[in-house]
């Protein structure tokens, strides 16, 4: 079985802050999972970050190479640009938000070989696309789960 993992994300919110959602696609050899899960008030932002921890905690092994595709330029750079190894350095010192997630994340990624590559949203992929569905699905649901470190900051 391959090593490499693929993983598109999106992540949406009806206003923001307003209730959101978040979309995931897991590709491993031949096999296929979609995710997605919604949030009675949170951001967008903090969405397109729960996509790829939704992704990465939905893992059984560790040890992976992974390459998520996100159209969220928040998420991609914050990694790809080392801002999120400053803002771990600095305890998050200045306001930077999702402290929370952004440390729940760094958890997980660690036991990983994990690198990003950003797509423009809303266009021509439709791997992206279907995440935009199942995160905007997620959004418009009933039973929205409360997003406990946002609500908590706000």
């Amino acid at each position: 079985m391959t090593n490499e993992l693929t993983m598109y994300t999106d992540g949406s919110s009806r206003g923001n802050p307003g209730p959101g959602g978040y979309g995931t696609i897991l590709f491993w050899g031949s096999h296929r999972k979609e995710l997605s899960g919604g949030y009675r008030r949170t951001t967008n932002n903090r969405m397109e970050l729960m996509a790829v921890i939704a992704g990465l905690e939905a893992l059984k092994r560790e040890g992976l190479k992974i390459t998520v595709y996100s159209d969220s330029q928040y998420v991609v750079k914050a990694v790809e640009q080392g801002w999120l190894k400053n803002w771990i350095a600095t305890n998050f010192k200045g306001g930077k938000k999702n402290k929370d997630l952004w440390l729940h994340y760094h958890e997980l990624a660690r036991k990983n070989n994990v690198r990003f590559v950003w797509v423009k949203g809303h266009a021509d992929n439709p791997y992206n696309n279907r995440c935009d569905e199942l995160a905007t699905s997620a959004a418009d649901g009933r039973n929205l789960q409360i997003d406990e470190g946002f609500e908590a900051e706000a």
